[in-house]
């Protein structure tokens, strides 16, 4: 008999079918609402039919390409209805998709390539330069060759073998050993997910805004669940020619999902605020959700909102909580369907009620593992103990259970962090730290920043810190370490501030004492130099604004903003300022292709200025409504 603590605490209350797979779920949906708009991007749409016959022809030439189940296909494609045709296409094939953001560095993407070992990748004929010189073969979606064999190809249903046992998709995190993982999802474990989704949130069909790369597996809540429901989903765009809330109003959006950064950012200006309000429902995950940011929320927005948690080792989402009322915290909520969750001690055993413990998640969104990666799968997935024949995923962090038996978020046991919704492993951007000539030792920590900027929604920002001691005898430049990291990183994984020391603290046994770092309360000048003061009215206006937003002392004429620390929130944070401040109107992507003091005052005084945006700023622009 199964301890009360895990018994009261978990359910398996709803069946689905086992076998099936997310292209069946789809055709059933087309068959139901052939002609009803499934998907819409930049000012173009697709019925269901429609997109149900463009995957059909792409899945033929991916059969014909040797695409069989099991096989995974890389996918390089901006946010667009082409995006959503080629996913389709790979699982209709049989495959399983491999997302490969266009963005990342051009080693990360290779790194990808040689790894995953896919024999195909689509992509664009804007995108495919990102993915270097490669044997693979590439089926460019708007190459006059490929698409005019695709084209010729039948638009009727597609033959695959496929079952809930292969896999439906394998998506790339970041590896504490300094290589990033393949984590393997499995066609049942989304199945089940979106049985799970039905229950938790409802599957009343409506308009959902999809806010979020295909690179993150909440993507798929967004893309798959909805089109297999029978929603209209719009697909916000990495161009940017409309921002959320012009597109929340343009398509009537009455589904939205984001990170709570993303959501603060929206809700800071007040035109965001009010389009956030024209939402039904609005679902908040992948960090800490302030109760802060929810009563700022609740001036605008009264429809649904529910706080989601789940790691992508255990299918997307695997609790959910609705927020009701005046909260202190926000709780991560009870498990969906055919879900099981643990707070166990150091010997797998339940801890009391309300007593902290290692969260553990079992149940059918337990993935297959981690690919190419067996002692690490043997590491973190272990034998359920109270399930026995099944498997638990450790997840590494702490939680309790309430009263109410709801999970609470108690914070992380590793080195882990989390950052305006990416997971970080700490470890990979110590080990490409330690890479570089001239670095020593290194450490890495995410630290909380408090802007100055007075907002009614008071949330901590925080950013990752990187200490570095040199080698003996050598020196270290602080812009070259950036530009290093940039070149094999994310941007998300870049750290904001440098700090260069003479040795790092230790604790009695030897390892980096984290809690004894310096705190860098203010940011050095990288070149050595006192900074350059404001030479007039505005840009001491502009250079206030910034120094609030960072929370630093001084901010250099000449001094990139996003070199700073600066991110898609901040900037948001700035450009509400400064509209105030200046009375007038501003353009936010002036505050992107114009990151310092200097540029930004020239060109708001109509001077001729050419936009003078560094790696870090441009990725921050080309990405910043849906990943920030």
């Amino acid at each position: 008999m199964l301890p009360a603590e895990v018994v009261d605490c978990n359910r398996t209350d709803a069946d689905y079918p086992r076998e099936s797979t997310i292209a069946q779920a789809f055709e059933q949906q087309v068959a139901r609402t052939p002609d009803a708009v499934a998907v819409v991007s930049a000012g173009r749409s697709l019925s269901y039919r429609q997109l149900d016959q463009h995957a059909n022809q792409l899945a033929r030439h991916l059969q014909q390409l040797g695409v069989r189940q099991e096989t995974l296909v890389g996918i390089a494609v901006e946010r667009s209805v082409e995006m959503m045709v080629g996913l389709l296409a790979i699982l209709k094939a049989g495959g399983a998709y491999v997302p490969m953001d266009p963005s990342y560095p051009a080693q990360r993407i290779a790194l990808m390539i040689e790894d995953s070992e896919a024999p195909v990748i689509l992509a664009t004929e804007r995108t495919r330069s990102s993915l270097g010189k490669t044997s693979r073969h590439i089926v460019s979606l708007d190459g006059t060759g490929d698409a005019d064999a695709i084209a010729g190809n039948d638009t009727h249903p597609v033959s695959s073998t496929a079952t809930g046992q292969n896999l439906a998709y394998v998506i790339y995190t970041s590896g504490s050993t300094g290589k990033p993982k393949g984590v393997m999802i499995e066609q049942r474990n989304v199945v089940n997910f979106f049985t799970g989704m039905d229950r938790a949130i409802g599957s009343e069909p409506g308009v959902w805004l999809a806010v979020t790369s295909i690179s993150f597996d909440i993507s798929v809540l967004e893309l798959f669940w909805t089109l297999t429901r029978g929603f209209q989903v719009v697909i916000h765009g990495d161009e940017g020619t409309q921002t959320i809330p012009e597109e929340i109003r343009k398509y009537g959006v009455t589904h939205m999902q984001s990170t709570p950064s993303l959501a603060r950012m929206v809700a800071v200006n007040p035109d965001g605020l009010a389009s956030l309000g024209r939402l039904k429902k609005l679902f908040l995950g992948g960090e800490a959700l302030p109760p802060s940011l929810i009563r700022q929320l609740r001036q605008a927005f009264h429809g649904e909102m529910h706080n989601m948690y789940g790691p992508t080792e255990t299918t997307i989402w695997s609790t959910t909580f609705p927020i009701t009322g005046d909260l202190d915290s926000i709780p991560i909520g009870k498990p969906i369907a055919n879900t099981q969750v643990y707070v166990l001690d150091s010997r797998l055993q339940p801890v009391a009620a309300g007593e902290p413990g290692d969260l553990y998640i079992g149940g059918d969104g337990v993935v297959r593992g981690y690919w190419q990666r067996p002692e690490l799968t043997a590491g973190k997935f272990l034998g359920d103990p109270f399930r026995p024949g099944n498997r638990m995923y450790r997840t590494g962090d702490i939680a309790r259970f309430l009263p109410d038996g709801n999970l609470e978020f108690l914070g992380r046991a590793d080195f882990q962090v989390k950052l305006r919704g990416f997971r970080i492993e700490i470890g990979e951007i110590e080990a490409a730290l330690e890479k570089q000539p001239g670095v020593g030792q290194a450490a890495v920590v995410a630290r909380e920043f408090k802007s100055r900027i007075q907002t009614q929604i008071q949330t901590e920002d925080k950013r990752l810190v990187a200490y570095v001691v040199p080698k003996p005898g050598t020196g270290l430049e602080i812009a070259d370490l950036r530009t290093a990291l940039a070149a094999t990183l994310p941007e998300y994984m870049v750290p904001s501030n440098f700090m260069i020391l003479g040795s790092l603290p230790l604790t009695a046994n030897g390892k980096v004492d984290r809690n004894a770092l310096p705190d860098p309360s203010t940011v050095e000048n990288e070149s050595g130099t006192a900074p350059e003061l404001p030479r007039n009215e505005l840009e001491r206006v502009i250079a206030q604004a910034w120094k609030d937003a960072l929370g630093v002392d001084s901010v250099g004429l000449n001094e990139n903003f996003f070199d700073l620390g600066a991110h898609s929130l901040l900037v948001a944070e700035v450009h509400m300022q400064l509209q105030q401040q200046l009375g007038r109107e501003l353009s936010l992507v002036d505050l992107f292709q114009f990151p310092t003091v200097t540029a930004l005052a020239n060109h708001l005084s109509g001077e001729e200025v050419a936009p003078r945006v560094s790696s870090r700023a441009e990725r921050r622009l080309a990405a910043r409504q849906h990943r920030d």
